[in-house]
Order: C-alpha cells, then sequence, then structure tokens
C-alpha cells in the first residue's frame, strides 16, 4: 500500500504532517534545558503512580521524553474482566507548564504538535486501545467504543495531574481530534480547552449529502470535471485497468480475502480516487489531471497511482492493520456513503463502499448511532473554550462539529487539505486563534 495517499473512505487522516508555528518564540522553558536533577526528580514521582510503568527514558531537544505504560482495564464497566498496558509518551518541560494532551486516533506518534510549540508546553501522547499494542491477548471488539477510550485517556489524565497542575489542553488532528472531542464530552473536568483539527462529525450516517455537496464545489469546474471522467475511465477500461492493478498488488505482496476479489477491490479503490486527490492534494496539482479520454491505459494507470488509487488489502485492514478504524467507524463513527452518479452504469458492486466490506468476518458489526448524535449536540450546546480547524479543500472537513457560543470557535484555513493548522489561516484569524489558546493556558 502507497504511503503518501491513505485510503480516504474511513481513515480521516491516518497520518498529518507534525508541524510547528512558523514564527512562535520559544518560551522560557523550552529555551534552557531541564536539569538532570529535574528530570531525576519527575521519573521518581512517575514511578510512584499505581499501575503506570517508566519503559524508557530518551532526550528530546534537551528535555526527557518518557514512555510509559499505564494498566487499563479492557471494560471500565466491569474492572474485572481483564486487563491490558496502553502506552503513552511524556515530554517534560516542567511542572508549572501547561501539558498538551494528544492522540493521533491511532497508533503511538510523540511528533511535537502545533499548540505544543505555541505554549512551550509538556506534551502526553497515547496510542489508542486496541490499536497496535494497546490490546490484550484475547480482544472482543465491543470494547473499542469512544466511552472505553475517553475512560482510558480521563486515567491517564488523572494520573499526571498528581505531578502537573498547570491547565491541560486536547489536541488531535482528524480522528484524533475526534478522539478528544469525544473525552471532552465525557469527562469535561479533565481538560481545560480542546484544540481539533479536521475533525469529522458524521452525526447523522443517513444523510451524506453534505460530501456530495462538496465535490460539486470545491476546487474549479473545470477541475472536478477533469477528476470526473478519470475515475469514470478507470471503470470503462476495467479489462485493461485490472491486470494492472493485480501486478501491482502483487508486487507489494496485497490480497483481498477480506473485499472478495481483486476486482471488487479495484473497484472500491477506484471510488476512493476523487476523495484522496483533495485530501491529500491542492488545487495547484489540477493541471496535471490527464485528458481521461486521451490517455493510454499506462498513462491513465499510473497518474492515478499516484493521484488517489490506494489499495485496500487484507494486509492493510485486519486487526494488525487499519482494522481497528474500520470497525470504529461500523459501529459507531460512521462513513461517507456517496452517491458517485457519474459511476452508476459503470459500478459492478454498488453496496462495497462500506467499512464492513474490508474488514476481516469476526470484526464486522452493525452500526450504531446514538453516541455520536449524543456528542453532537453536546459540542453544540454545552461544550466550552473548544476550537475547530478545518480545511477548505479537505473532504473531511465537509461534515463539520458545530461548537457553541461558550468561548469557542471554528476556524477554515483557506485553500488547505487535511493537513490544516492555525498556522495556516489567514494572519487575522491565526492571531485570534493563537491568543485565544495562549489565554485557554493562562498565558
Amino acid at each position: 500500500m502507497r504511503n503518501k495517499v491513505l485510503p480516504s473512505l474511513f481513515c480521516a487522516g491516518l497520518i498529518v504532517a507534525t508541524s510547528v508555528l512558523a514564527g512562535t518564540a520559544a518560551t522560557a522553558a523550552e529555551a534552557a534545558p531541564a536539569s538532570r536533577t529535574a528530570a531525576a526528580d519527575i521519573r521518581e514521582k512517575l514511578e510512584r503512580i499505581p499501575g503506570l510503568t517508566v519503559v524508557s527514558e530518551v532526550d528530546k531537544g534537551g528535555f526527557p521524553l518518557y514512555t510509559l505504560t499505564l494498566t487499563q482495564p479492557v471494560d471500565h464497566s466491569r474492572p474485572g474482566r481483564g486487563s491490558f498496558e496502553q502506552t503513552f509518551t511524556l515530554w517534560h518541560k516542567a511542572e508549572s507548564a501547561p501539558v498538551v494532551h494528544y492522540t493521533g486516533g491511532y497508533g503511538l506518534s510523540s511528533g511535537t504538535r502545533e499548540i505544543t510549540t505555541l505554549l512551550g508546553a509538556n506534551q502526553v501522547s497515547l496510542e489508542h486501545r486496541y490499536f497496535n499494542t494497546a490490546r490484550p491477548a484475547d480482544v472482543d471488539w465491543d470494547d473499542l467504543n469512544v466511552w472505553q477510550e475517553a475512560s482510558d485517556e480521563h486515567a491517564i489524565v488523572k494520573a499526571l495531574k498528581s505531578i502537573y497542575t498547570a491547565k491541560w489542553l486536547g489536541t488531535g488532528a482528524s480522528k484524533g481530534g475526534m478522539t478528544q472531542v469525544y473525552h471532552e464530552r465525557y469527562y469535561p473536568k479533565d481538560l481545560d480547552a480542546v484544540v481539533a483539527y479536521v475533525a469529522p462529525n458524521d452525526a447523522n450516517n443517513r444523510d451524506d449529502s453534505v460530501y456530495d455537496k462538496f465535490f460539486k464545489t470545491v476546487g474549479t469546474a473545470e477541475c472536478r470535471t477533469a477528476l470526473d471522467a478519470v475515475q469514470r475511465e478507470m471503470l470503462v477500461r476495467r479489462d485493461a485497468m485490472l491486470p494492472r492493478f493485480e501486478a501491482t498488488s502483487k508486487e507489494q505482496g496485497l490480497t483481498f480475502k477480506y473485499l472478495g476479489t481483486p476486482d471488487r477491490a479495484f473497484e472500491f479503490s477506484v471510488l476512493d480516487q476523487v476523495w484522496n486527490f483533495w485530501q491529500s492534494g491542492t488545487y495547484t496539482d489540477c493541471p496535471a489531471v490527464p485528458d481521461a479520454k486521451k490517455a493510454t491505459d499506462d498513462e491513465l494507470y499510473s497518474w492515478s497511482l499516484d493521484h488517489g488509487l490506494s489499495i485496500y488489502s487484507d494486509q492493510g485492514n485486519g486487526a494488525e492493520g487499519s482494522g481497528p478504524y474500520y470497525r470504529q467507524a461500523a459501529s459507531q463513527l460512521g462513513w461517507a456513503d456517496l452517491k458517485f452518479k457519474h459511476l452508476r452504469d459503470v459500478r459492478s458492486y454498488p453496496g462495497i463502499y462500506q467499512p464492513n466490506s474490508v474488514l476481516p468476518e469476526d470484526m464486522r458489526t452493525s452500526y450504531n448511532g446514538r453516541a455520536i448524535k449524543d456528542v453532537d449536540r453536546w459540542v453544540a450546546t454545552q461544550g466550552k473554550q473548544m476550537m475547530f480547524v478545518y480545511g477548505q479543500n479537505d473532504p473531511w472537513s465537509a461534515e463539520r462539529f458545530r461548537p457553541s457560543r461558550r468561548d469557542s470557535h471554528l476556524f477554515v484555513a483557506p485553500d488547505t487539505n487535511h493537513g490544516a493548522l492555525i498556522s495556516k489561516l489567514t494572519p487575522k484569524e491565526r492571531a485570534k486563534a493563537e491568543s485565544t489558546v495562549k489565554r485557554w493556558a493562562g498565558q
């Protein structure tokens, strides 16, 4: 599977590039490395926390970065059912500094977050339950839900607040942003504020018309027409494209037991092309879109492979890959059920575009949207000190959270994809967003 373009139907940004605010001055806490005595003191305090294990300690920018685990129950409502070890990291600057609580929503990532740099903050980064190593030997996938993960995060925050008593701000991008919102909903006293980037909000999984509207308006009419034509031509030339798709899959060692056949996997991947183009690319890529009718088979396939044809396979979608996310999409988070009107007469599998299609049989489930609808209402009416940053040309930013009027804000970065940041806002809105985050952090 290619790494540059991510499967778009459910992934919601598995990887969002770590970034810092250009021109932001380092705080006094970042300017000078922590002393060895201070680092030793923090480690000693960490080691006294029940259930917490210090796995390792390395230097990051002159400050200690700890890899830690905390013993978590598989079910917070019934702790006796068993436990697992959840891995997280702590980048320690100073006990008096704010804490940025970050989750990517998938595996562990300790990259420096934008608001960590802005605030000179400590940073806690954690691995989502049931991704990678954060799971018991025997997994009951029903325990992978938004309340259980929020409870995991609550336990970590509660443990570390015995050391860090300054302001706590939650952050994350895409699925990580969603995860922080769910944490805030269930444990609103844990965090002082939340800054969520490009966080989708599929509160009504039966109505995805907002996405179809997005694809009718994003970019220019010429670019939209060209992309739709390429996507359609890929299916029109199925007999020529499928052998190329199978050859690529064989080279990469990919199989399609979950989807059923290479032909089904091919169609599934083609359906994602235009979404992936806008998720990871920009309008500046539009002139390179080939003329669908004039392009040769090789030209059409090669361009598609480099611009959105992300291959869904058993290797990427099982329990050890992205399967836990697809399970969450199928059970609670929802998915974008696009109409694909321009492809109706060239599709062979009209019901394939949904998360259960890519999952192994034992991970498939039925959808229940009650929790997500509840979160949506709560954010719009009760949430406070919440900031949402979206990208103008990002498909995942089309269906958004609606912040309340309780010191909460929504910003849209112009001409930006799924990598939207505060630093990509207009100068005026960037200044407003930065000052708001600093105020929330007590600076």
